[in-house]
């Protein structure tokens, strides 16, 4: 069938593909034909000349078709590219690889940083507008950039050497150089494309995805350098390629991703070459206002971003840290450079240079300061910062991004450590930090410096003294529960081998309550407050037991309960620790008559009853029964604590109560959305007004409900104190 060019014939034929059904069949039909090569048929589709393939039309005519609008035509296209690619004829690699055909690859990046500009702008409108919608367009730019990567990973593990070579020079030279580095520093109201949010996810997804060993080292060694380095590469065109955006200014809010707005503009895949496109924005793109930020080298942006940044860059630069460290293509010295070297590998490293008699091995191993492989890490480090500068014209003397590792590495500890004291940070990016700082020092004290320690134990004993606080507060019934489920989630996150999260979560709103739709005093804030300050405790709590090297428990070190006292309110109504539920018989013996009315006009007559069982905590509701005096059967019950009970001023007959939740959105997982606000349309605060027969009767329930919730309290302290009595 391929013999006699008729194969060949069908594939150059002009066909009207106006006709999207045709354009169809014909992309399936040349794919179909691509899965039929291997090395002896392939001769029969390409010509020939001295040796050297002239042409080939099913590769030629496939790839115009790579960028078009139908996402099934692309991918056709990249599975039939895929299937030429793993013939493995030298010759064919050679026509790939060669222009104009190489600037395929090219177009590829220009596609790719395309998509990562659009996804700039939508996650730069997902603050003012974070309905599903929005995350739902987030959440799929994000599969298609993340499926792009893994299609760059895919034709580099075809095996063509040139290709690897091809795809890393365009994605350094047309995207992170020229595009995300900048991003990271430029003020606010500068007109980058791409906010920083957006940069450090796409870095992440590169490194992660696009596995080749140039690359990552590239990235690492071009993180030493300060922003004014990439200043005369900043918003290079890629080849050929002018969007609408360049013209806008964009007008970024604070703290929040940004990009240009205005037309993406058409998409063009011609490609001259790479001498006569290089362009350049003006110099004043740096501004006087991000001066000494342009000065700082890319690292200590990221690290500045983890101490003083806002959530997202936070998250952000903690997942770049992370990844960084967990890319297996990252030299060790590289990771030594930066910081980030384990202190374990570097105690191995320096263990071998001693054992093999190279320099000062032992001496460093046991030395209080241990240094690295200095002559190691020069001689790499000098090779990829002189690519840098010959390959990519990035502009900076090698002693200004030099090799300081002890430096460096204590920057990152720095770091670390301020980020755990911030209070005005996620718990969950906390966690992220703990683990991270777990990774660099992953013995026990001898590893911290004495000035991380003080501030450790000063941040967890002021988050110790905020907690005790909150056994008083609206949710101690709780806090138990919430205090186990989070040691166990803590401990499995900082001694997890990888980070929980994946780096799209850096884009995504992070889950919470609406602070739109609920006032600042509701108890499912309060609620919400107290679940991020205990996630912060067990944290804090966790890294202070590592610290002093003992074993950390499977669940925290609480107190068993107690058996209900003989006098007490609850034992005398007949109560246990299962709770009164509606239509349960229980003695009225300190109940005290009152009205109130849970429908306009429709007032009941029944019992008011305040009630404790260990941390557990009721007021009831109870109908006396005719028949059997001083019994009754319980009607309503809600949870003791929060009920924030006040005498009316103006009748002092009238007892309100504020009536909360029995559980919290984050403890019910179906009640709870997976991306952005919680549905919390079911859970928010009621409200009773008692009336009673005499102002004696009105403050005597006022005293009932305080002392119990003054028991409940203290029985919730008294099986915590282990854990708030850690021995420092």
């Amino acid at each position: 069938m391929f013999s006699n060019e008729h194969v060949n014939y069908l594939i150059t034929y002009s066909f009207d593909f106006g006709n999207e059904e045709l354009l169809s069949y014909y992309i399936s039909f040349l794919r179909a034909i691509s899965g039929k090569l291997n090395k002896n048929t392939v001769s029969l589709l390409v010509k020939t000349q001295d040796e050297e393939v002239v042409s080939f039309p099913l590769y030629v005519e496939a790839i115009r078709f790579a960028f078009h609008e139908e996402s099934m035509i692309r991918t056709a296209v990249r599975s039939l590219a895929l299937n030429i690619y793993h013939v493995g004829d030298d010759f064919l690699n050679k026509f790939v690889t060669s222009a104009p055909h190489s600037d395929y690859f090219a177009n590829l990046v220009s596609f790719f940083r395309e998509q990562c500009v659009n996804l700039s702008k939508l996650v730069s409108e997902c603050p003012k507008n974070t309905c599903s919608e929005s995350v739902s367009a987030i959440l799929a730019t994000v599969d298609e950039i993340e499926d792009n990567l893994y299609y760059f990973s895919d034709v580099i593990s075809a095996g063509i050497p040139v290709v690897g070579r091809l795809i890393t020079d365009n994605i350094l030279q047309f995207l992170i150089l020229p595009l995300l580095f900048p991003a990271l520093q430029i003020d606010v109201d500068s007109n980058m494309k791409i906010g920083a949010v957006t940069s450090l996810y796409i870095l992440c997804c590169i490194l992660r995805i696009v596995k080749i060993k140039d690359l990552a080292n590239t990235i690492a060694a071009a993180l030493l350098y300060p922003l004014e380095a990439f200043a005369a590469n900043s918003e290079a065109k890629l080849n050929g390629y002018v969007s609408g955006n360049d013209c806008a200014h964009e007008n970024e809010e604070p703290n929040i991703d940004s990009v240009t707005p205005g037309d993406a503009g058409q998409f063009s895949l011609d490609i001259p070459s790479k001498a006569s496109s290089s362009l350049v924005l003006p110099e004043d793109i740096i501004t006087e206002n991000n001066f000494y930020r342009s000065h700082l080298p890319l690292r200590e942006t990221l690290l500045s971003y983890v101490t003083d940044g806002d959530d997202a860059r936070a998250l952000g630069s903690l997942s770049v840290l992370a990844t960084l460290l967990q890319t297996k293509e990252l030299d060790e010295s590289m990771l030594d450079v930066l910081g980030i070297l384990p202190q374990r590998k570097q105690h191995k490293k320096l263990l071998l240079q001693a054992l093999v008699g190279e320099g000062s091995g032992e001496e460093q191993l046991f030395s209080s300061e241990s240094g690295s492989l200095r002559d190691g890490v020069s001689s790499e480090l000098d090779g990829y910062l002189q690519k840098l500068k010959e390959q990519y014209g990035v502009s900076c003397s090698v002693a200004e991004a030099g090799a300081r590792p002890r430096i460096h590495r204590n920057q990152v500890l720095d770091a670390l450590v301020n980020l755990l004291c911030r209070s005005n940070i996620s718990a969950e990016i906390l966690w992220d930090g703990g683990w991270l700082l777990r990774q660099l020092l992953p013995y026990s004290e001898a590893e911290f410096k004495n000035h991380h320690l003080k501030l450790l134990k000063d941040s967890y004993r002021n988050c110790t003294s905020v907690l005790l606080q909150e056994i008083k507060g609206i949710w101690p019934d709780l806090l138990i529960t919430v205090l186990c489920d989070e040691w166990k989630k803590c401990k499995r996150a900082i001694e997890a081998s990888s980070p929980r999260k994946e780096p799209k979560c850096i884009l995504l709103p992070f889950q919470k309550l609406n602070s739109e739709d609920l006032p600042a005093e509701s108890s499912l804030a309060a609620g919400e407050r107290m679940n991020e300050l205990v996630k912060v405790f067990v944290l804090l709590h966790q890294l202070q037991i590592f610290s002093l090297s003992r074993a950390l428990p499977e669940q925290p070190p609480v107190h068993p309960p107690i058996d209900i006292p003989e006098i007490s309110r609850a034992r005398t109504a007949g109560l246990d620790v299962s709770g009164p539920k509606p239509g349960t018989e229980i003695r009225l013996v300190h109940a005290l008559p009152c009205r109130i009315a849970f429908e306009r006009g429709k007032e009941r007559h029944l019992c008011f009853l305040a009630a404790s069982v260990g941390t557990l905590g009721w007021v009831l509701l109870a109908e006396e029964l005719p028949l059997k005096q001083h019994y009754g059967i319980v009607r309503v019950a809600a949870p003791l604590a929060g009920t924030n009970p006040r005498i009316d001023d103006k009748h002092s007959r009238w007892l309100h109560l504020r009536i909360r939740p029995s559980t919290l959105p984050f403890l019910d997982p179906p009640k709870s959305a997976t991306h952005g606000k919680m549905k919390i349309k079911s859970l928010v605060d009621g409200r009773w007004t008692l009336a009673f027969r005499d102002d004696e009767s009105c403050k005597t329930a006022l005293s009932m409900i305080f002392e119990e919730i003054n028991r409940q309290s203290s029985e919730v302290e008294r099986r915590v104190k282990p854990v708030l009595d850690l021995e420092l």
